[in-house]
């Protein structure tokens, strides 16, 4: 187990947003009452985390209002391992003992899971990520050991390799879903009832 106050929470938040459309951030639309991208970042508002990191682009959510340190990556687009990197290095120079890696296009995560990250990480080479018991995916936690190694990560598939080699903590699909196209976004909207799904956009 690693306790909360020795982790710090990376929030990626830099996301290309490309199968979304030409709508600028995909975090920032409507879903139940708040932006996309703040979801994840109010459920776990009451983790103890030693700090939080938001690495953002072009999204128009204010994360520092929220407790996070903003870190802004204008490299997103060029290299999509740029934000990874960001946010471990700020892990690293807080001295941490591991990282929660979250997605900010993730709304459903719960705290719950997150806590159970943590319980099942045994030591400073820990990689632990989450699953719907198909294939493991973030949120993840890395154990300060492997901080070089993901600093060292380049390219699209980010630290792909890493989890599917570490530990797996099986919650379900539905608080794994993440969000890359406008109809996923609106069939997650009819799942939860939301308000936006009955709300008819202006042309």
């Amino acid at each position: 187990m690693i306790a909360a106050e020795d982790v710090v929470l990376v929030l990626l938040a830099a996301g290309k947003s490309t199968r979304f459309g030409d709508i600028g951030s995909k975090l920032d639309e409507p879903f139940l009452g708040r932006a996309l991208g703040l979801h994840v970042a109010v459920a776990l508002e009451d983790m103890p985390f030693r700090e939080r990191i938001a690495v953002t682009a072009n999204c128009r959510i204010d994360y520092a209002q929220h407790g996070y340190t903003v870190v802004r990556n204008d490299a997103a687009i060029a290299d999509m391992a740029s934000s990874l990197r960001l946010g471990i290095a700020c892990a690293h120079a807080r001295n941490a003992a591991a990282v929660a890696i979250a997605l900010a296009d993730m709304p459903r995560v719960t705290a719950t899971h997150v806590y159970n990250l943590l319980d099942a990480a045994d030591d400073a080479r820990a990689v632990v990520a989450s699953s719907d018991g198909r294939q493991p995916r973030p949120p993840a936690l890395f154990g300060r050991d492997r901080f070089d190694e993901l600093l060292a990560i380049t390219g699209d598939h980010g630290a792909r390799a890493l989890i599917r080699a570490g530990k797996h903590v099986v919650t379900t699909a539905a608080e794994l879903i993440d969000v890359d196209t406008p109809g996923e976004l609106e069939e997650l909207r009819r799942l939860v009832h939301a308000p936006e799904a009955h709300t008819r956009r202006r042309a």
